[in-house]
């Protein structure tokens, strides 16, 4: 009788430190994403929120510990050059070009990834579909944060890293990444979301980041 092994995390942050500007930021995390899963980062202004998704988009690198994706580091070249294929990045700097329309805006993105006919329907269900032939000048922030989340879909990578997603937004927007969030995970997606405001995720895990003291002065400061 054989005895079957469980499935290894899709992700998993083993013990992860990581330092920025000479202080500890995080501190030993311990995570583990399987398919489908969702992550909730918590926590006060510098706590280190946008830290933690950017060194799991690979901008930076742990101090300590490791990120395994289907259980190779992210950190080896190989490795990472397939693995940022499977992420979508949101962050507060939106990347919308102001001269080119809303349609443009999300299509560009799209071409880029070598696929076609997402970014329509994408906008439609964002609330956006009367205004795709409108200037990006034209949009309040409330639309222009619906314009990235249209990029999420239209590029259609399975992990998302959503830093304040819902900023911006007005109640039906929340409601609406809720949404994409519930069926991006249906689909085996995995959402890591990093936000100050409340946002219904079901079943997600939450990891709150304690407050980060001031950093000790060192010889580079005197």
């Amino acid at each position: 009788m054989s005895l079957c092994r469980p499935p290894l995390p899709r992700l998993l942050l083993n013990n992860v430190s990581c330092m920025r500007n000479a202080q500890q930021i995080l501190r030993h995390i311990n995570v583990s994403l399987h398919d489908g899963g969702a992550l909730v980062l918590t926590g006060t202004n510098g706590s280190g929120k946008s830290t933690f998704l950017r060194m799991l988009a690979g901008f930076s690198k742990p101090s300590a510990g490791e990120i395994l994706w289907n259980g190779h580091d992210i950190t080896d070249s190989g490795v990472f050059q397939q693995y940022k294929l499977q992420l979508n990045w949101l962050s507060l700097k939106d990347a919308i070009k102001e001269k080119f329309t809303v349609l443009d805006n999300v299509q560009w993105f799209e071409v880029l990834e070598g696929k076609q006919g997402k970014s329509l329907p994408a906008l439609e269900l964002m609330g956006l579909g009367r205004l795709v032939n409108d200037k990006a000048r034209m949009l309040s922030m409330g639309q222009r944060k619906r314009v990235q989340l249209a990029r999420l879909l239209a590029i259609d990578r399975p992990i998302w890293l959503l830093d304040e997603p819902s900023v911006a937004l007005d109640d039906e927007g929340v409601k609406l990444l809720e949404y994409i969030i519930a069926e991006h995970r249906k689909k085996g997606g995995i959402v890591i979301v990093a936000t100050h405001l409340p946002i219904q995720i079901e079943d997600a895990m939450f990891l709150r980041l304690p407050p980060r003291f001031p950093r000790r002065m060192t010889l580079v400061d005197i």
